[in-house]
């Protein structure tokens, strides 16, 4: 990057609050996900004067704008395919105003999920949505997401708690979105319309959120089958009983034995199981155990753990969220990698889905390791590939596209929560086909110079097998 737009740069932000260094430039081409790319500059703004002071000026030259909370995102929405700026709000992090008497609280886009629910839990009060990478990622990520996690099926995900937004646009304009009361009817909801955007139409400065008292009491069962569907059916039938549990998380004998031998979770040497949530009046919690058992037992149960404890608990839920990290160590050629992630099905069709993913996985001689918010019927395969043979990933390539075609065939989804962003953009235009130029049309209009994220979303060309941060000789483009 030239000298004189640095210099401008510096002048906005101060020179310590920008790098064009090698070292942090490599660290903020890559999310969590497979893909990327070195940036030109990485700025740290504090304001949102100074983040719409960059954008107009990006804009004016025509300079690419990435917006980045974390990193957490796991199909490279944070990654710079264009090359050009990084802004990185994780140092605009302050809790600027908590309401529990309005059901509300005010904060800048690079709080991160578990600090704000330490300052909402003194009140007694929380923000639901639970991502797995709650102790990282950010407010301001999650927005741009629609973020959500093992308690979406009761609590809903981010947008359903977005009451109100202020956004930078790509011309640099800061602009107000929503309101802070429970209702709002005053014209386009233009609110909505940011909340899963992918820094493709803005950058979100701050956020106001609907907050929820806590629940009195949580408790927890874990249950055994021998079978990865009857797992699924276990889930199905529990909504159709009807309970609605606060969670209900699902895993194959894949990741039970990654993380027994990674993380000594002490988990059940079964072929699948379900780790099934629920809370509120501790009378209500425990009329729904004594209901969530008789369900369990009815499909076929092989062991029943339960428990109110939380470190118990905790550490049940933690064994989950190690899913990703332990399937990468449980042999030693082979990594996790997030190519069919995320897909959502229909409640009813999880028996039908996890069987067709086992079946496209032996077909392609790949390993996938199943598991994920089973209640709300989002679903995780982490794949386990050799990241430098070239068949393995042309295998995974093609049984990525068979296994989010099945979902979309039983009226699901290819991305539940974690966005679009590289890993699913060839997926997401060919199931939302015919609103893609809509998009087109709402993007021209916002960012008439395609600087905010671009080559996202609708606007993404080719292979996912590419920009890799693995080494790939010969396949792919490591950009």
């Amino acid at each position: 990057m030239e000298q004189d737009v640095l210099a401008e740069i510096g002048t906005i932000v101060g020179t310590e609050n920008y790098s064009t260094s090698m070292a942090d430039l490599y660290t903020y081409g890559f999310d969590a996900s497979i893909h990327h790319v070195t940036p030109e500059v990485v700025v740290q703004p504090r304001t949102p004067q100074q983040v719409a002071d960059l954008v107009a000026l990006a804009n004016r030259l025509r300079i690419p704008v990435v917006p980045r909370g974390a990193g957490t995102g796991l199909c490279g929405g944070a990654v710079p395919l264009e090359k050009g700026m990084v802004i990185d709000l994780s140092r605009m992090n302050k809790i600027k105003e908590i309401r529990v008497e309005d059901l509300y609280c005010v904060c800048e886009p690079g709080v991160v999920y578990d600090d704000l629910q330490k300052a909402l839990g003194k009140y007694k009060f929380s923000f639901p949505p639970a991502p797995g990478s709650a102790e990282a990622a950010t407010i301001g990520g999650m927005v741009a997401t629609n973020a959500s996690g093992m308690r979406a099926i009761k609590y809903g995900g981010t947008r359903d708690y977005v009451l109100g937004l202020k956004v930078v646009l790509p011309t640099g304009e800061l602009i107000e979105v929503g309101t802070r009361t429970l209702k709002n009817a005053s014209g386009y909801q233009l609110e909505r319309l940011f909340v899963g955007s992918e820094g493709t139409l803005g950058i979100i400065v701050e956020v106001t959120l609907r907050i929820v008292p806590k629940p009195k009491k949580t408790a927890m069962i874990v249950a055994g089958f021998d079978t990865l569907e009857k797992a699924g059916k276990c889930v199905s039938a529990l909504i159709a009983k009807p309970l609605l549990p606060s969670a209900v998380e699902i895993m194959d004998s894949t990741c039970i034995r990654a993380v027994n031998q990674v993380v000594n979770a002490g988990l059940p040497d079964v072929e699948a199981l379900c780790m099934i949530e629920v809370d509120g009046h501790p009378q209500i919690v425990a009329e729904e155990l004594e209901e969530v058992v008789k369900v369990c037992e009815s499909i076929g149960a092989v062991g029943l753990q339960q428990s109110d404890d939380p470190a118990q608990m905790a550490k049940w839920t933690a064994s989950r969220k190690s899913v990703m990290a332990s399937l990468s160590r449980l042999y030693s050629n082979l990594c996790s990698v997030s190519l069919a992630d995320d897909m959502a099905v229909p409640i009813s069709k999880i028996p039908e889905a996890v069987v067709a993913f086992g079946q496209i996985a032996k077909k392609y001689n790949v390993i996938v390791g199943t598991y994920g918010h089973a209640a709300d019927g989002n679903l995780h395969t982490k794949m386990l590939l050799d990241p430098e043979s070239e068949e393995s990933w042309k295998n995974g390539e093609k049984a990525v596209e068979e296994i989010f075609d099945v979902s979309v065939k039983l009226g699901g989804t290819v991305t539940g929560e974690h966005g679009v962003g590289i890993s699913k953009a060839p997926y997401f235009q060919k199931e939302r086909a015919t609103m893609l130029e809509a998009m087109a049309a709402i993007k021209r209009a916002l960012d008439p110079n395609n600087i905010m994220n671009p080559g996202k979303l609708q606007a993404w060309e080719g292979s996912i097998i590419t920009h890799l941060r693995y080494p790939c000789d010969g396949y792919c483009d490591r950009g």
